[in-house]
């Protein structure tokens, strides 16, 4: 029996938005899941240059690192390659039923509602669809042409969540982390985890 709640995997593409997944991250571990971890290069890229986190280019060093970085258990943080295709989310019998690509760029979109699987991003995206688990983009881009607006509309029809990184002000925003923590708490509502970090409509308005 797992000594976790349950596993989700979190991937990272190059879009702009790296605190989002971080602090999603975060959350997810407070709440006692298992994290797989999918980060593209352009993804390590950006992790740099938002926020300066170097992630180390090895998987195990990676794990290693973000395991430390966040003080989480043995084994809840696993980072796996972008050709590591013997991995758990690789696969239909082994994957978690629950996926967000966390910022996702608008390639990564449209690799993903064409099917390509180039990567173990994309294969792990395309597992989630197919075997009908729940997979949310968190598609980072403005303005959206009518190529991506297709390619949304083509992965929305077929299930997928399209949630793009637009955090409102309702709830009085007074920091750069107050409008992290809005899409991080809609996305962890979607997935039917608890959180307090964002409150819901209605309340404390």
């Amino acid at each position: 029996m797992s000594q976790f709640q349950d596993k989700i995997t979190i991937a990272i593409t190059g879009a702009s938005g790296a605190k989002y997944a971080l602090r999603l991250l975060e959350c997810l571990l407070a709440a006692d899941y298992q994290v797989y971890l999918l980060c593209s290069s352009a993804g390590r890229v950006v992790l740099d240059t938002e926020v300066g986190l170097k992630l180390p280019s090895g998987p195990q060093a990676a794990t290693d690192y973000l395991t430390q970085k966040y003080r989480a258990k043995v084994g809840q943080i696993t980072v796996f390659g972008k050709e590591q295709w013997f991995s758990p989310v690789a696969s239909g019998s082994a994957a978690p039923k629950r996926m967000v690509v966390c910022p996702c760029s608008t390639g990564t979109l449209s690799a993903i509602s064409h099917g390509m699987s180039d990567n173990l991003i994309e294969r792990a995206a395309d597992v989630v669809i197919k075997e009908r688990g729940q997979l949310i983009l968190m598609v980072r881009e403005t303005p959206f042409s009518t190529i991506h607006l297709q390619n949304m509309l083509n992965l929305s029809q077929l299930g997928v969540t399209i949630m793009p990184a637009a955090p409102g002000f309702y709830h009085k925003a007074e920091s750069i982390d107050d409008l992290i923590d809005f899409m991080v708490g809609r996305v962890l509502d979607h997935f039917g985890i608890e959180q307090d970090i964002m409150p819901r409509w209605g309340y404390n308005l």
